[in-house]
């Protein structure tokens, strides 16, 4: 009897798993987290009005959702006034990367990104048998000069930037990016993630052209919009690209309850605008229990902050996981220096007062273990 005949690339690839889920760590502690703050989630929730449209559309769920996701392409395009040519949407930011990937990478083709950036991205690539080139981070920033340059060198047909950046908070105006991208070569396209554009500062956002073919954009309604849970992301990009997702997406992906809650959050300008203003609160509230503890919170546009512990990655690690052990989730960039840092998501008052009582607790276990 013989077993399943993998492909060499799949024999080749480890079984990577880009993040350990809360879950995961709650079974393994056997215990559920008191403060949920390590996976960029709107503990916030989302808009009243795309739970009354996801519990709608419950009743309904016997149907296969609209392959062409038709309004709600519709609604984004008029809100980014664009024609829906411009917009595909899929299984969150994720999935859309794993169709672009798929479109675009094969053996041995070169692609660029940070070292440290968004795992995920990374995993797709080499899932289709691509060369990942990574270029440091500078001051904690992505480094978009280099990154191109990077591209250039290695004649890469993807690069990967993300504008507020995941997991450091930090970002670049819009028109620095745009003026980067004189430097980007000729037939390699930028990935432009923007999954936190909605709770960055005005002008974070890339002013380009819809119809520009030098970049992809990237959203999602898993952050401000809270509903990670529901995997709702799209695209912008030229309509050529666009349609070229027909070749690979998974038609069907998006199930008719996440269509219509997103849709119903897109339209909630009143809740957004009540979710940015709660986050911007939480921020402040988080970089006040850092510097309370004699730490360094970074200046962030994300529904998060990157925490400076003022060691190296071990210390921070330490720090960590007495967190966890408290019962508070959360996270850590994963390369060095980044990691000299802990990533605090956004919370309600009751989880950041939790995180305010572990957090000097964990530094002592870290400077009782590292001196």
């Amino acid at each position: 009897m013989t077993g399943p005949r993998y492909t060499p690339l799949a024999l080749s690839l480890p079984a990577t798993v880009p993040f350990v889920g809360p879950e995961t760590q709650e079974r393994q502690r056997g215990a559920p987290f008191i403060a949920r703050l390590g996976a960029n989630e709107s503990v916030f929730g989302p808009s009243p009005r795309a739970i009354e449209a996801m519990s709608h559309a419950a009743g309904e769920i016997w149907m296969y959702g609209d392959p062409e996701n038709h309004e709600l392409r519709h609604a984004l395009a008029d809100h980014h006034r664009v024609s829906p040519a411009h917009i595909v949407v899929g299984e969150g930011i994720d999935g859309l990367l794993g169709y672009l990937v798929r479109l675009l990478v094969g053996p041995g083709d070169a692609v660029v990104t940070s070292d440290g950036a968004y795992p995920t991205f990374n995993y797709h690539v080499a899932g289709f048998g691509g060369v990942l080139h990574k270029v440091p981070y500078r001051g904690d920033h992505e480094d978009p000069e280099a990154l191109f340059a990077k591209a250039a060198e290695v004649d890469a047909k993807l690069v990967y930037l993300a504008n507020p950046d995941n997991p450091m908070g930090t970002w670049h105006s819009g028109a620095d990016i745009v003026a980067a991208m004189e430097a980007l070569p000729e037939g390699c396209l930028l990935v432009l993630d923007e999954a936190y554009v909605e709770c960055a500062p005005e002008g974070t956002a890339a002013p380009v052209a819809a119809d520009d073919p030098r970049l992809i954009r990237m959203r999602t309604f898993s952050k401000v919009y809270g509903m990670a849970g529901a995997r709702v992301g799209y695209a912008m990009a030229a309509p050529g690209l666009i349609a070229a997702f027909n070749k690979v997406r998974n038609h069907f992906g998006m199930n008719r309850s996440a269509q219509a809650g997103a849709l119903a959050a897109l339209l909630d300008g009143d809740w957004l605008a009540q979710v940015q203003a709660q986050i911007a609160a939480a921020r402040d509230r988080i970089g006040q229990i850092a510097r309370d503890n004699g730490l360094d919170p970074l200046p962030s546009a994300t529904n998060f902050v990157a925490i400076d512990c003022w060691r190296d990655g071990l210390h921070a690690k330490a720090v960590l996981e007495s967190l966890v052990e408290q019962g508070v989730f959360v996270r850590m960039p994963f390369a060095a220096p980044q990691n000299r840092c802990i990533r605090v998501s956004c919370g309600e008052a009751a989880d950041l007062d939790a995180f305010a009582v572990a957090l000097p607790k964990a530094l002592t276990a870290a400077e009782a273990q590292f001196g």
